[in-house]
């Protein structure tokens, strides 16, 4: 059951203190990592198909180890069987804290779709639950898309009541624009509470709106270095005013004219911590859109700046400038030009430091490839692996960075495969522990 947000905050508060002794660790991690933010664990998820047997449709599992046990090909994870089940009725969004101690989750849909939870990570199955617990589901639904927009802050974000306004009969119904609202809730995943929420009508322009341009979903926020800007990544769509039909309801349907879109790559800008000032920025170089899927897609960079994908169907690294908080239309990444091939789409992208990240991609909608891009110089290098022809990373939510080393593991669905461990500076690949697969399920990440 859903429990009041005053409980959750006094039990939280409680767990909180309780647990402070067991965070301090001050042993020093795989990567070298300072004393008081030692990674202990790596966490790994994987989906789980639900009671019809839809793949990765059914919950997440978690499981959590060593960087040892992470490069040691004879360790083998069998999450499936052995894993600790994260709350959720469908896949889980995960983030985590930058230590990889806690992971966060809002459940998504069922009876407590929207609702918070908290766990800290003590190894293997273990996964403690904090208790702190937030129902949010009034402010940004049942089904809400979420980040770590910043260490200890979340961003919950939805477009909810999307409605077109018309006028006349049939049949000669004339469009007048589509329009959704805008809810965002600011979580402190510390605290587990909510400082701030709004609700606000999706800022296109009157002029934009009766071309037939509208938005969907938003997803990603992310916060500026400054902490005064969220950024949050639009799914943007166009219809043809003047191209009407009726279904077979009677009712009036317009044209899809996503080929006459005009506009570049949207994103939605507001104040921080207001929460005001709704405004749209957008790029020269990309038409596409950013508001990705399962996993985040903006990071700001060790420069500042911040570096967007135009995930998960775009092939471009697209910059906003620290100092403007708009793009900066004098950069550009194009990961085909980078790389040397046509039709690369992005599906996964995490920034690591000093412009170095790593993407996960497929060609033409095929296959699973990694690389290491360089968004300074805008190279890229392909990093192979022994199942590219079988991946599918359209569920695909993070990557693990503990000092020189990238996690990323790796399983065709129903099938099993290998934690690609990267040392992000040189490059080597070590193909470590061996994870274990089962019917409909696969791995989504680490963390």
């Amino acid at each position: 059951m859903k429990k009041s947000l005053l409980s959750a905050a006094i039990l939280g508060m409680t767990m909180i203190f309780a647990g402070c002794k067991d965070d301090e660790n001050n042993n020093p991690g795989p990567g070298g990592e300072t004393p008081g933010s030692a990674r202990e664990f790596v966490s790994l998820t994987a989906s789980i198909p639900d009671d019809e047997g839809t793949a990765g449709n059914g919950g997440t599992m978690a499981y959590a180890i060593t960087h040892a046990q992470a490069i040691d090909p004879n360790f083998t994870v069998n999450i499936y069987d052995n894993g600790f089940g994260l709350r959720s009725a469908r896949t889980a969004r995960v983030q985590a804290s930058e230590n990889g101690k806690e992971l966060y989750n809002i459940q998504y849909t069922g009876e407590d779709g929207g609702v918070f939870n908290k766990y800290v990570v003590k190894g293997a199955k273990d996964f403690q639950d904090t208790g702190n617990e937030l129902d949010l589901s009034d402010i940004i639904g049942t089904s809400p898309r979420w980040t770590k927009a910043a260490e200890g802050i979340g961003i919950g974000v939805h477009l909810t009541g999307s409605t077109t306004v018309k006028e006349g009969t049939a049949p000669n119904h004339v469009f007048k624009y589509t329009r959704g609202k805008v809810r965002i809730a600011v979580i402190d995943l510390d605290k587990a509470n909510v400082p701030n929420s709004t609700e606000f009508d999706f800022p296109f322009p009157a002029e934009l709106e009766a071309q037939g341009y509208s938005v969907g979903r938003v997803d990603v926020p992310v916060l500026n270095e400054a902490q005064n800007k969220i950024f949050i990544g639009c799914n943007v769509s166009k219809i043809d005013p003047t191209k009407l039909s009726y279904n077979s309801d009677g009712e009036p349907v317009w044209a899809n004219d996503a080929a006459n879109r005009t506009i570049g790559t949207t994103t939605l800008v507001v104040d921080y911590p207001s929460l005001k000032n709704p405004q749209l920025i957008y790029s020269t170089f990309s038409k596409t859109n950013n508001h990705s899927y399962r996993t985040m897609t903006q990071y700001v960079g060790t420069d500042g700046h911040v570096y967007q994908a135009t995930a998960t169907g775009g092939k471009d690294i697209l910059r906003i400038s620290k100092s403007t908080n708009d793009y900066d239309n004098g950069y550009h990444f194009d990961l085909d030009a980078a790389l040397g091939v046509t039709g690369s789409r992005i599906q996964a992208f995490r920034y690591i430091k000093d412009g170095v990240g790593i993407v996960l991609y497929n060609i033409a909608g095929k296959g699973g490839y990694i690389a290491m891009v360089d968004l300074n110089a805008k190279t890229a290098s392909k990093i192979a692996n022994d199942y590219e022809a079988s991946l599918n990373f359209g569920q695909y939510q993070n990557i693990a960075v503990s000092g020189d080393f990238a996690y990323v593991p790796l399983t065709a669905t129903g099938e099993a495969g290998k934690l690609y461990v990267i040392n992000w500076k040189t490059k080597e690949v070590i193909k470590g522990a061996t994870l274990t697969g089962k019917t409909g399920s696969s791995y989504l990440g680490s963390y």
